[in-house]
């Protein structure tokens, strides 16, 4: 089945994800729904040392369900997280535990992250320095490089497609998706798991992007820290988490008997060519993502419903999205109802795409957009925007857009349509 420039029509059929809010698609999503803050202050490690001392961490989390204790210890929590949630959007979309023969073949993964085996190069950096490099372990390396864990899900689920990670920063998820849409519309694969995951908070990471003074230093109430669009923003959150989705053509679908939750109808990446941290002056990158990704779907700004924004709480970063969503939609803007999810979940980096991806086919499904927490005193530039403040809204959505943008200059936007056969 054809979309609207001739190539296959991709649909999502299944979504897994961890997140400050909870350990699955569900509770993720009744927490946004509710306007819960997931940021406390950090509870894995002291992080008094820090100017900023919270983040959107996991807690309570348990890989027991698809990995023994031997394969716990030899997988990093960010594989960790992926392999989970590849499990709960494997199970969803009807998928078997293992996959075989043609299915497998036709199968691939792209599972992004931005910094990888974090936890796993702390500590085998620690160990070099304090008890020297022959007792560093054996599993450092694959335990702690992008790749694995796109690897590590083919090996335990059994698919011999593509494979490989998008590494893009902030921006990972989104590209992760987006290419997998791509590989499915060229052919090179009937189905593709996809998606973004991160374990980064750690002493080192956090103290380096407090070092860039990114992060907010409100510390004596983390619940209100993260302030996407919100005047006194001061730094984002950084949080933790997974986002995986099962994409694939509307025939394997069929084929299956699986239910299609949301139809991916386009995709755009492109780079600001300007500045290592700081957005393209209005935005212009973002702008240019946006067009792409409509243009391929063949869909009007005029009859995009909602925006699930990057708005990272950065007071560059939210202000430059403004800008950019007014260039983007014109007169229309005012009709979009926009929400900012790390206002509860914290920035999770290379998951931030994938996660914010299932926020938006949920809004769709559902007929419910999120609120923006902690948006007690608009920016200027929101100025006739509806930002959903405080809390969720109803709104019947045929068109969503989910947006990413990453360090180095880079830029994605997906797009997403109620399905329809």
């Amino acid at each position: 089945m054809s979309g609207a420039n001739g190539t296959r029509r991709v649909v999502v059929t299944g979504m897994g994800c961890v997140s400050a809010l909870g350990g699955d698609v569900a509770s993720t999503w009744s927490g946004l729904v509710a306007g819960t803050s997931g940021i406390r202050r950090i509870a894995a490690w002291d992080p008094s040392r820090l100017d900023s001392q919270m983040a959107g961490e996991v807690r309570d989390f348990d890989a027991a369900a698809v990995l023994d204790r031997k394969q716990i210890r030899r997988t990093d929590r960010y594989i960790q997280f992926g392999l989970v949630t590849a499990r709960q959007a494997m199970d969803q979309a009807g998928l078997p535990a293992r996959l075989e023969g043609e299915m497998a073949e036709q199968t691939g993964v792209i599972l992004g992250t931005g910094l990888g085996g974090v936890g796993t190069l702390v500590e085998g950096f620690t160990t070099n320095v304090l008890r020297g490099p022959d007792r560093i372990s054996p599993f450092f390396v694959p335990m702690g490089i992008p790749n694995v864990g796109a690897g590590q899900v083919a090996i335990s689920y059994g698919m011999t497609g593509p494979n490989f990670a998008t590494v893009s920063a902030c921006a990972t998820g989104g590209h992760a998706i987006g290419e997998a849409w791509e590989t499915i519309r060229r052919g090179d694969a009937d189905r593709m798991l996809a998606g973004g995951s991160e374990a980064a908070v750690f002493e080192a990471v956090v103290g380096g992007f407090a070092a860039m003074r990114a992060l907010s230093t409100r510390n004596n109430d983390p619940e209100a820290a993260s302030r996407p669009f919100d005047r006194g923003r001061d730094g984002f959150v950084i949080g933790e988490g997974a986002g995986m989705l099962v994409l694939e053509t509307v025939e394997s679908a069929d084929a299956r008997g699986a239910e299609p939750l949301a139809e991916l109808v386009g995709y755009g990446a492109t780079a600001d060519a300007s500045h290592i941290t700081l957005p393209a002056p209005g935005g212009m990158g973002a702008v240019r993502a946006a067009r792409r990704a409509l243009e391929k779907a063949g869909i009007q700004p005029s009859e995009v419903d909602h925006v699930n924004a990057h708005a990272t709480s950065t007071p560059e970063g939210d202000r430059t999205e403004l800008d950019a969503m007014r260039t983007t939609f014109g007169d229309h803007v005012g009709r979009l109802a926009i929400t900012a999810n790390k206002s509860m979940i914290g920035h999770t980096l290379g998951a931030a795409g994938a996660i914010e991806a299932i926020a938006t086919i949920e809004a769709i499904r559902t007929g419910c957009v999120p609120p923006t927490i902690n948006l007690d005193d608009p920016d200027p530039g929101a100025d006739g925007l509806d930002l959903t403040p405080a809390t969720a809204s109803s709104r019947e959505i045929e068109v969503a857009i989910s947006n990413s943008f990453g360090f180095g200059g880079q830029n994605t936007t997906l797009v997403f349509r109620r399905w329809h056969a």
